[in-house]
This record gives C-alpha cells, sequence and structure tokens, in this order.
C-alpha cells in the first residue's frame, strides 16, 4: 500500500505567515511568501524560487513544506521570478541572466535580514531544482547548501527540449506551450491591487513564444551552455544533495552530480534516487513508496545551517532503488525493490558486462513513423496513464535481439550503452534504443531507453551528416536505472528508426541497418554480495503540514488521458493527452481556478513529414467577490517540411466578455541538426 503522508500540527516552533515585496537593484519588486517562526532569535532560511505562481499554481504544494520548515525553525521563503505571478518586471527566457541575478539579490537579501542567521539554503523540483544548481554555480557567499529535486546539470541534453541530440518532440512543443499559457496569466488584484491590469497588459506585449528560441539552436550551443552547471562542477561551493526518480527523465543529473562533486576539492555531495516520477518523494503519488523527504531533508538543513551532528555526511555517496521485475502497467501504487548503498561512483561494485547481439547478417532497422505510441509520458507526474504499458506492439515495430532465459539473477545500476555498427543510404537519421525485461510468458516491460540523432555522433555541439552507403560505429548511454532481472527472463534490445512523439522524425529518416555481429549492449552490472554486510537503508514514513483547504469541484475529468486513434484506411495516428495539471480548484480566499489542456500529436504511418504537434490551453481566473474574471486561451502547433520547422503560436487573453489583448506568431525556422 502507498505511504500516505501523515499530516503533522504540533511543531516545535510556532509560525506565522507574511507575503513581502523584495526589492531588486533595478527598482523591480518580486513577490514572496514568508514562513517563519515567531521570535527574535534568528534562523537560516530556505528559498524556492520559481515562476509557477506562488498565489495559485503551486499554493496546495507550497503549503505541504514550508510551514513545517517553519516549524522547525526556518524561514522558508517562495518567491516568484520577476514577471510572473504577482512579481513585478517583465517574463524572459528559461534561467535567463536576470533570472540568476535576480536569484542571488534574494539570496543576498535574505541573509541580511535581522531574523535571518546570514546562513541561506535553496531547494527545488524541476525548474526551481535547476535554478538552484545555477545560482550555486555563482557561490553567492550566503548560500551554503541546496537541495534539488528533478533537475538537470545539462540544459540541452537532460532537459525538455533535446534527446541524444534530436529535438524532443513530445515536450519540446508541449512544455514552451504550457509556459506561454502561464506566462499570459495576469497577476492577482487581491494581492496587487488596481496595478494589476497595466502589469498584465505590459508583461503580455513582451511576451514570445519559448519554441523560437529553442528551435533557432539546434546543437549545443552557447545559448544551452548558459545555465549548465556540467560546464564548471568545480563553480559550485555549496553542499548539494540531489534527489531524482527513476521514472523522472531528470535522474541522470543525480549520477552526475556525485561523480563530479565528490572528488577532490568539489563541492559536499550526497545523491538520492528512488522510484518515483516527476514529483516530491513525500507526496504518496505514484510510483511508490513514497519516504519521510522532509524529514530527510531537515538532515542536511541542520547539519549545514545550524552545525547538528545529523549524520548526513555518513550516509552513503548516493542512495538508489533497485526495483524487482514487475509486470508492465501505466500506473504502480508501489514497485517492489529495496535501497543500496554506494559509497563512490563510479561504483567497484558495478562492472560492465557487453551482451553480444546475436545473430551473424546485416539486419535493416526501418521502423513505422507511429513507432513510439506506447512510449508513456516524458514527464510522469503520477497519474493512472503515465508510464509505458506492455511493450510488445512496441518491440513488434522494432528490431529486437533478446538473451537466452537468464540462469541467475542480473542486478543494473547505472546507465547502459549501446555500441552499434550501423550501415546508412540517408544523410541523415535516428536511433532509438530500449531495454526491456521479458518475462515467460511474453510480457515487455520498458526498463531504460536512449535516442541518438546520427548527425551528433561525433558530439553534441556539432552536425556532421552520414555519407550514404558508409559503415560506421556508433555509441551511446542510456537513460540510468536500477534494475534486477530475474532467472527465467530474458533482456530485451530493441532497436527503432522512430520514435513518435518522443522524437521528432528525420525527412529522410527511412531507416539503416545493423551489424548484430559487431555491436553489444553493455549493461551496468551490480554485485549486491556486499550489501548484507552494510548498513541497511530506511526512511522515516512521509509526514507533511496541514494541507491548504482547496476544493476541486471537477477532480474527475471526462477525457481520458491518454487515448490513442488509428485510422486504419490512411494510416494515421493520433495521440491525444490530457497533461492533468491542475483541473478546477477553489482556493480558501475564494479565487476560483480553472485550467484546461489539451494535446495532440499526430502522424502517418509512412510519412516522417506528417508530423504535427498542437497544444491548446484555456484558463479562468475568477474572484466573484470583486467581480474579476479573466480568460486566456493559447493555441501552440509545430509541423515541419524538409527544410524548415513551422510554429503557430496564438494568444488571447479576455476580461468578462472583451478581448482585451491578442496576438498571432508565424514562424519558419530552418531544420539544422533537428
Amino acid at each position: 500500500m502507498q505511504n500516505t503522508p501523515h499530516i503533522r500540527t504540533d511543531f516545535p516552533h510556532r509560525t506565522f505567515r507574511e507575503d513581502v515585496r523584495i526589492p531588486m537593484a533595478d527598482g523591480t519588486e518580486l513577490y514572496a511568501r514568508i514562513w517563519r517562526p515567531y521570535g527574535s532569535e534568528p534562523v537560516p532560511a530556505l528559498l524556492e524560487y520559481l515562476p509557477y505562481r506562488l498565489g495559485d499554481w503551486t499554493a496546495p504544494r507550497d503549503e505541504q513544506r514550508h510551514p513545517w520548515y517553519a516549524g522547525h525553525g526556518y524561514a522558508s521563503v517562495r518567491v516568484d521570478v520577476r514577471g510572473h505571478g504577482n512579481s513585478q518586471g517583465m517574463p524572459g527566457d528559461e534561467y535567463d541572466e536576470q533570472e540568476l541575478a535576480d536569484g542571488v539579490a534574494v539570496v543576498e537579501w535574505l541573509a541580511a535580514q535581522p531574523w535571518c542567521s546570514g546562513r541561506v539554503g535553496m531547494f527545488g523540483i524541476s525548474w526551481g531544482g535547476f535554478n538552484s544548481l545555477q545560482i550555486a554555480a555563482r557561490a553567492p557567499e550566503a548560500l551554503k547548501a541546496i537541495i534539488t529535486v528533478c533537475s538537470a546539470d545539462d540544459r540541452y541534453d537532460n532537459d525538455v527540449h533535446y534527446m541524444g541530440g534530436s529535438v524532443l518532440a513530445v515536450d519540446m512543443h508541449a512544455w514552451a506551450a504550457t509556459m506561454l499559457a502561464f506566462v499570459s496569466r495576469p497577476p492577482d488584484p487581491a494581492h496587487v491591487g488596481d496595478a494589476w491590469r497595466q502589469m498584465w497588459l505590459d508583461r503580455l506585449e513582451t511576451v514570445a513564444p519559448f519554441i523560437h528560441t529553442w528551435l533557432a539552436h539546434q546543437s549545443r550551443d552557447d545559448y544551452w551552455r548558459h545555465g549548465s552547471v556540467s560546464e564548471d562542477y568545480t563553480a559550485i561551493n555549496a553542499a548539494v544533495l540531489a534527489v531524482g526518480g527513476w521514472h523522472d527523465p531528470y535522474r541522470d543529473t543525480v549520477l552526475r552530480l556525485v561523480e563530479h562533486l565528490s572528488g577532490d576539492g568539489g563541492a559536499p555531495v550526497r545523491g538520492l534516487i528512488g522510484p518515483w516520477s516527476h514529483q516530491y518523494p513525500d507526496r504518496g503519488l505514484p510510483p511508490g513508496p513514497a519516504i519521510g523527504f522532509l524529514q530527510e531533508t531537515l538532515r542536511w538543513w541542520d547539519h549545514w545551517l545550524k552545525d547538528a551532528d545529523t549524520g548526513v555526511m555518513d550516509d552513503p555517496l548516493l542512495r538508489a532503488w533497485i526495483s524487482e521485475s514487475h509486470p508492465p502497467a501505466t500506473v504502480y501504487t508501489e514497485l517492489p525493490g529495496r535501497w543500496v548503498g554506494e559509497d563512490a561512483w563510479p561504483s567497484p561494485a558495478i562492472r560492465t558486462t557487453a551482451y553480444a547481439l546475436p545473430g551473424d547478417a546485416p539486419v535493416e532497422v526501418a521502423s513505422p513513423q507511429h513507432t513510439g505510441v506506447d512510449a508513456g509520458r516524458f514527464f510522469p507526474f503520477g497519474n493512472d496513464a503515465d508510464l509505458p504499458p506492455d511493450q510488445r506492439e512496441e518491440d513488434g515495430r522494432s528490431v529486437s535481439f533478446d538473451s537466452a532465459p537468464l540462469t541467475d539473477r542480473v542486478e543494473i545500476l547505472g546507465r547502459p550503452r549501446v555500441r552499434l555498427r550501423l550501415t546508412s543510404q540517408a544523410r541523415r537519421g535516428q536511433v532509438i534504443a530500449r531495454i526491456c525485461d521479458v518475462a515467460p510468458d511474453g510480457s515487455s516491460t520498458l526498463v531504460t531507453r536512449g535516442v541518438l540523432n546520427l548527425a551528433s555522433r561525433h558530439g553534441r555541439d556539432r552536425s556532421v551528416e552520414w555519407e550514404p552507403g558508409a559503415t560506421e560505429d556508433v555509441a551511446f548511454d542510456l537513460n540510468g536505472i536500477g534494475h534486477a532481472f530475474p532467472p527465467g527472463h530474458r533482456i530485451r534490445l530493441s532497436l527503432s528508426s522512430a520514435y513518435w512523439p518522443w522524437i521528432w522524425p528525420q525527412p529522410d529518416g527511412d531507416g539503416w541497418t545493423v551489424h548484430p555481429s559487431h555491436s553489444t549492449m553493455d549493461l551496468p552490472v551490480r554485485d549486491a554480495s556486499g550489501d548484507a554486510a552494510r548498513p541497511s537503508i530506511a526512511f522515516e514514513e512521509p509526514e507533511q503540514s496541514e494541507p491548504l483547504a482547496v476544493d476541486y469541484p471537477d477532480a474527475e475529468s471526462p477525457r481520458p488521458e491518454r487515448r490513442v486513434i488509428r485510422d486504419v484506411a490512411t494510416a494515421d495516428w493520433t495521440l491525444e493527452v490530457d497533461p492533468r495539471y491542475g483541473g478546477t480548484r477553489v482556493y480558501p480566499d475564494g479565487l476560483q481556478f480553472t485550467e484546461d489542456a489539451l494535446e495532440t500529436y499526430r502522424i502517418r504511418t509512412y510519412d516522417p513529414l506528417s508530423a504535427r504537434t498542437r497544444s491548446d490551453w484555456h484558463i479562468r481566473l475568477h474572484r466573484p467577490d470583486i467581480g474579476w474574471d479573466v480568460k486566456v486561451d493559447t493555441e501552440s502547433e509545430i509541423t515541419a517540411d524538409e527544410t524548415d520547422f513551422l510554429t503557430y503560436n496564438k494568444v488571447t487573453c479576455r476580461e468578462g466578455e472583451n478581448i482585451v489583448f491578442e496576438r498571432e506568431w508565424r514562424n519558419r525556422l530552418p531544420r539544422t541538426a533537428g
């Protein structure tokens, strides 16, 4: 049974909440909410800094953890990024120079407050985890420790934009559309007064869809190097607790951080990877088990910000969950498995074992373009349809290589790698590799996967076309995983030349030929024999502070989360996705908030140029007591021909029934590496 968080109401400290404005050097004020203890004794400050509107969108999540930290003797602070929510100023690109400079200024402002001890920690999940790392790399003196959850150290190859050098169609577009919908929302008059309308209109005049910038940089250039802490891990001085989940696309960052920060002169670091999706590990959302994450983070804060002996640096360098074999399903309340610890990374307990691909004759791989419809969600959030279903249909659309039935248990921890000898008649193409756990009954559970854009085979910073007819050896890593294959099961490597809608198809991606006798699957096989002699790893049960009293009147959507539609006559495939971000909420202060989003992905089986993505958002913010009623509608679409990406975006904003702002963007962006 999944761990339901215990709601805690008694704390060592009595607390209060206040909303304040934090001034920046140019006069712009950022909106902040602070929970802190009563009393005159200064306490450390904890900062969560992101654009997702503390006044409404993250308010339920914020209430689960910020009061909890305050109750344990911290000033816990939530700040909206400039140009978002109720903060002043104009919005910018994600993690731009202004955002990071403001973040440093907020850290310094907090440290200078009379109620602060001068020590600051920073934490966050996803965007907040990203900029925690990035601001730590700027090394403000007061920032002593961070906790970065489900974040990335490489903005190009481990974010929502590109994967293996290929355009990540599923979230490059969906997230750009999501942020267009976010940034187009107005400030709340309950918090900013009558200035809300002019703030909103000024903000809207500066809005530009992120997708234009992201598609203009299809290789790993200086745009992506900015904010990628992988460029210089030594810039980080603050202690880093890096947290991820095996069902989160960013989990490889944890492995890289514990490797690169743990050496001589590196910042103090510990890593934690559980079975989780893109969520805080205490929230009790699938897959579990959830853990007492707030208690675990308190140990980190108390050690680095209060000089308490909590033993956090006695923990293994990396604590990781090893999942036992499980049948395929789109949701798991809890996964079977256990916690293991590694004191070094790379670990001496893990050896790379090469599995030769069976067969001598070359094999042609030419996948139908709808291969990938059973890939699952790029960002699993704990919803019922997030994870990949049985992979047998996907395996059938790929070329698969099976091991013999295993005679012994094979436990892996880390990043598998494939080494392939390929011949291609096309100048461009893509290789998608999936590793599956195949049970005796034939069911196929996805374990991990990876992608290589063949034009990026010599590095993500360049695009080198393949010479038609040439044969080359290529190699690439798959996403990290902890998994145990039991005796009697087979390990399957499936190779495909298409993976829609995760990967945008190449115009001449007709496939390639693999030479099995010169190819291998390299697995990070872990020797578990030493585990019995190690201290067991356990966590407290999850707990949180009292939840915000939010009402969800439309808790059940009549629309399926994921629906695949096949037109047999035309060979068209359509995937409709309801991301289920929030639905309708009624907040305790009377705010009525509604958002509805639908993502649509279309492709024709034998036509890579038929690929089309679309995202539609409808948002309403309503305060009946003051007659405030605004609506935001956005439309976003991407198609492509042989030479260009074609993007369409539209924003329509209404106050009541009157349109107060409307704009369309139509762009044509050259296809380079993408």
